[in-house]
């Protein structure tokens, strides 16, 4: 069982004995409670003024975790469009995570923070709003994409294609509805579609690479996922190759976002399958936490990986990505 935050893992994950001087190694607490990991780390997912953190609380608890730069994403949705569970997390004067949120905190810190926001595609002037935002605003991400819309729309694969264009990354979110394939029961807060909706933007944007992340997306580690019924599937072992290995091994512009609940307890369900999956796609994972705790830097660090490995999951993928 993973000890979340500032205390580590346990010494014991899974089957893993983790070895005090690799983990020694990989970071060190000092007195004063702050990390100080040997490599650098790159948070590829976080917002600003999100769960109770401002500009400022969001750079102490960047410090206190060792973290050097983290892409800063707006979320741009309508608001009849907004899971109600989210409100509680959200600031309250806007909807969703405004770009103005983004802008405000970067230039407040523009060592820190790398601004990514997004446009609808079903807003006709998409395009060159996203131009106006990287001239203007120097944004380097588009992200994060979450909206109830299917991901294969022709709207959205001709903004994916210009976000090739422009050299932006896509960090995308997915959110399915159940039963699988079936009529929902009811009334469900789905965004994207399922993973299969993505298969058309990475054949038809081979330019643009796609960061995924979200329930409805890390489900897909296993073969069985259209047979559960949970969108967080947690302590269940991982059968087969689920579609996420499938479209690593058939598309190059396929990546996986770690970040937030959804990645952690993708990667928790099997450590020794974990460990090999981190090492075969080394090249296409990148470290993000969507959140201020450590638990995703606690379990990379816990499994004896390769230090080349660690080093490109934690913040050279990023840095290939978005140079600084």
């Amino acid at each position: 069982m993973l000890m979340a935050g500032l205390g580590g893992a346990a010494g014991l994950v899974g089957g893993f004995a983790v070895d005090g001087a690799a983990r020694a190694s990989a970071q060190a607490v000092p007195d004063n409670g702050k990390r100080t990991p040997k490599h650098r780390v790159i948070d590829a997912h976080n917002h600003p003024r999100w769960i109770g953190h401002d500009g400022a609380r969001i750079i102490e608890d960047m410090d206190a975790s060792g973290i050097e730069r983290t892409w800063l994403l707006s979320w741009e949705i309508p608001e009849r469009e907004i899971d109600p569970g989210y409100y509680a997390k959200l600031p309250p004067m806007g909807v969703g995570m405004p770009f103005r949120d983004v802008i405000d905190v970067a230039e407040r810190y523009p060592n820190r923070f790398i601004p990514g926001t997004t446009t609808d595609p079903r807003d006709p002037h998409a395009l060159p709003k996203l131009k106006a935002a990287v001239d203007l605003f120097r944004v380097r991400v588009f992200g994060e994409f979450k909206l109830r819309l299917r991901y294969d729309d022709t709207d959205a694969i001709r903004l994916f294609q210009y976000c090739g264009e422009l050299g932006l990354p896509v960090v995308y979110h997915l959110d399915v509805t159940f039963p699988r394939h079936g009529v929902p029961s009811g009334w469900q807060w789905w965004y994207g579609g399922g993973i299969e909706n993505m298969e058309a933007p990475l054949r038809l944007c081979p330019h643009t690479q796609f960061l995924g992340h979200g329930p409805g997306f890390w489900r897909e580690i296993s073969a069985d996922a259209d047979q559960d019924a949970v969108a967080y599937p947690k302590n269940k072992p991982i059968v087969g190759r689920g579609r996420i290995l499938e479209y690593l091994d058939k598309y190059p512009n396929f990546n996986c976002d770690l970040s937030g609940g959804s990645g952690h307890t993708a990667l928790s369900r099997n450590l020794d399958f974990t460990r090999k999956f981190l090492i075969d796609y080394q090249d296409r994972l990148f470290f993000g936490r969507d959140d201020f705790n450590n638990e995703m830097y606690d379990l990379l660090t816990s499994v004896n990986l390769p230090e080349d490995v660690l080093v490109k999951i934690l913040a050279g993928n990023a840095l290939r990505l978005v140079p600084v």
